[in-house]
């Protein structure tokens, strides 16, 4: 296998539980870079909640947000790829998740917004994930009605999400199945275990991966992706090597090529030199302009 890029997940892939970057992964990720390798973050973040210790060493120029509903070039500062959510379609979504016993917020360009009493209620829905509630409320903007903000600013969406209490469980697992049937421009996908990320259905990490692919001129099959939640499926399925990780919801793990180490074993990191040390080959390719 001639490794020419390396796309990863960062919630439960990259990054560890306490949502820091393991030591092995920036060292394996330099030696990558090093090599020629492209690196890039493939996740259901935007730009702006990009941990800054990811941020500082430099080493990306590509970015797969939102769950694929961007391809950002970071070094031209422009979208190379978009498939988002319009804003009625947008607007009939939050009209049907108003029945259902759920919060739900927005991406839309490099912010979040959030009803404001679902902002406020949003603590009792992460008691026991602190970290995900810091980024909640750090990263949304809450606004009286999110509908009537959809409706005033008319621009398309990059991801729309709800989250579930622990009772509901049952109710998330059966709106995973529901909403792509009601909304068939829409798709449906997961990365945390009390939420559902919507997207739209041109949207998703591996179609974002073969649109970035074939603008850099290099074969999915020279790809390796990495993952953790349902959001990650067709990431790993579109690359040449699909690794799943070892604490991965057990779908995933079912669709990789191979399972790698957990998050806090910094996983990433050890098949990365893995792959370093065992493949020949790989070289360096042009950068994309």
């Amino acid at each position: 296998m001639n490794v020419k890029l390396i796309a990863f997940d960062l919630d439960g892939t990259l990054l560890d539980s306490e949502k820091h970057l393991p030591p092995e992964n920036l060292a394996a990720l330099r030696a990558a870079y090093d090599m020629g390798i492209v690196l890039v973050p493939a996740t259901g973040r935007i730009l702006k909640a990009i941990p800054d210790e990811l941020m500082a060493p430099g080493l990306f120029r590509y970015f797969i947000f939102a769950n694929g509903a961007e391809v950002y070039d970071l070094q031209e500062q422009r979208a190379l790829h978009r498939a988002r959510i319009e804003p009625a379609l947008a607007i009939r979504l939050c009209e049907y998740m108003d029945t259902l016993p759920v919060l739900y917020d927005c991406y839309r360009g490099e912010r979040g917004y959030m009803t404001a009493w679902m902002y406020d209620a949003a603590p009792a829905f992460f008691e026991t994930e602190p970290h995900i509630l810091k980024l909640i409320k750090s990263l949304r903007l809450p606004v009286p009605d999110l509908k009537e903000n959809i409706r005033m600013s008319n621009i398309p969406l990059e991801k729309l999400q709800m989250f579930f209490r622990p009772e509901h469980m049952d109710e998330r697992a059966r709106q995973l199945q529901e909403i792509p049937k009601r909304f068939p421009e829409l798709m449906a996908s997961s990365s945390l275990s009390n939420n559902i990320e919507i997207n739209s259905a041109r949207a998703g990490k591996g179609n974002a991966l073969r649109k970035l692919c074939e603008l850099l001129h290099i074969d999915c099959a020279d790809s390796v992706a990495f993952g953790d939640g349902l959001n990650d499926a067709d990431l790993l399925r579109a690359a040449g090597r699909g690794c799943a990780m070892e604490n991965a919801f057990p779908p995933l793990r079912e669709c990789a090529d191979v399972i790698v180490e957990s998050n806090n074993n910094a996983g990433v990191g050890k098949e990365i030199f893995r792959l370093l040390r065992s493949e020949k080959g790989i070289g360096k390719i042009k950068n994309f302009s």
